[in-house]
């Protein structure tokens, strides 16, 4: 059966060698959105023309396109939207690029993890990077393929390939689990869901999903048995989406809301903004994994510090131990598929 647009693997890619690359002004800076016909893709790509921070936006997959191109093209913003289709269409489309996002991929399906999608999505993330640091090695990239704790070691691992160091520039977009997890303690606490924040840390799977109740803003209180009812939630809220589809998908539209405010955070620390969020990053926070998300201070050139786990309860660091072993298999499993 033939994969959506979005989730099969760029093939073919033309080798020009590497070739000089230099972003865009920062007073006009291009995103680059890669795999915009699917269904995360689409409703970024339109809340991604909304943003007034961004001037150019190129839209890539291997069909559908110049029709999603079309319709967006008919939105009164001042970003302008322009269509690659197909691998040969791929440089174009990412040279000059500020940020690059890459929702591309298959999504998940009820009783899939996000660990299942592996052997595909890693496939599309290895391709789609490799042109990537060819065409535009000083980019932003913001990774929301599946899994997430494995497709951003691949990343790095292929510009290093491409001599490219790019730790300070690839990010695991983890945005939903705060945008998740603040949507929950707002409905439970009924404060403000625009004012309340919630750091989420580790990974973008399972256990590996960390939300730091105790640092919530405003200064919150939780019982024993609210704590132990919303973490779980949270940490299985993808799921919840996924079988709520009965198999027709996984969550696209909060994604592409988690992805077009992470976006706007990479876009508006491009144009010199010191942007703090939480975000999957080659990291040290955490003794054991080399990856690992807490909030990070983001700059022109990348992360420019990794703020840490700061203060957490033992229930917390609890949750932070167990994710440590889970976390080192699956970015050894993302090394590995790039390293052999």
């Amino acid at each position: 059966m033939a994969l959506p647009a979005s989730a099969k693997c760029v093939s073919s890619l033309i080798n020009t060698g590497v070739r000089t690359a230099t972003r865009q002004s920062s007073s006009k800076p291009k995103v680059a959105l890669l795999g915009a016909s699917g269904g995360i893709g689409q409703p970024l790509g339109l809340l991604l023309k909304q943003d007034p921070h961004i001037a150019n936006l190129a839209l890539y997959d291997l069909v559908g396109t110049p029709g999603v191109a079309a319709d967006l093209s008919h939105i009164d913003s001042n970003c302008r939207v322009k269509a690659y289709t197909g691998a040969k269409e791929l440089t174009a489309c990412v040279e000059g690029a500020d940020v690059v996002v890459i929702p591309a991929g298959v999504p998940r399906k009820p009783g899939m993890t996000r660990d299942d999608l592996f052997n595909t999505n890693a496939g599309i993330v290895r391709d789609l990077i490799e042109v990537v640091a060819k065409s535009a090695p000083k980019a932003m990239i913001a990774i929301i393929t599946n899994p997430v704790n494995s497709t951003v070691p691949i990343a790095v691992e292929v510009m290093k390939n491409n001599g490219v160091d790019a730790k300070k520039r690839v990010f695991g977009v983890t945005t939903l689990d705060v945008v998740r997890a603040q949507a929950f303690v707002s409905e439970l606490k009924g404060t403000d869901a625009a004012k309340t924040v919630v750091p989420v840390i580790g990974g973008h799977a399972g256990i590996t999903i960390i939300p730091v109740l105790s640092q919530a803003e405003p200064s919150l209180k939780f019982s024993e048995d609210e704590i132990k009812k919303l973490t779980p939630r949270i940490q299985d809220a993808g799921t919840e989406v996924v079988n709520a589809k009965a198999g027709a998908g996984s969550a696209t539209l909060s994604m592409a809301l988690a992805g077009a405010r992470f976006a706007n955070f990479l876009v508006r620390a491009v144009k010199g903004e010191k942007i703090e969020a939480c975000s999957f990053v080659a990291s040290d926070a955490v003794k054991g994994v080399e990856y690992f998300s807490t909030k990070v201070q983001i700059g022109q050139s990348g992360v420019e510090k990794v703020l840490g786990v700061g203060k957490v309860t033992a229930f917390e660091q609890g949750l932070i131990d167990a994710a440590v072993p889970q976390l080192q298999k699956e970015i050894a499993k993302g090394v590995k598929f790039i390293k052999g």
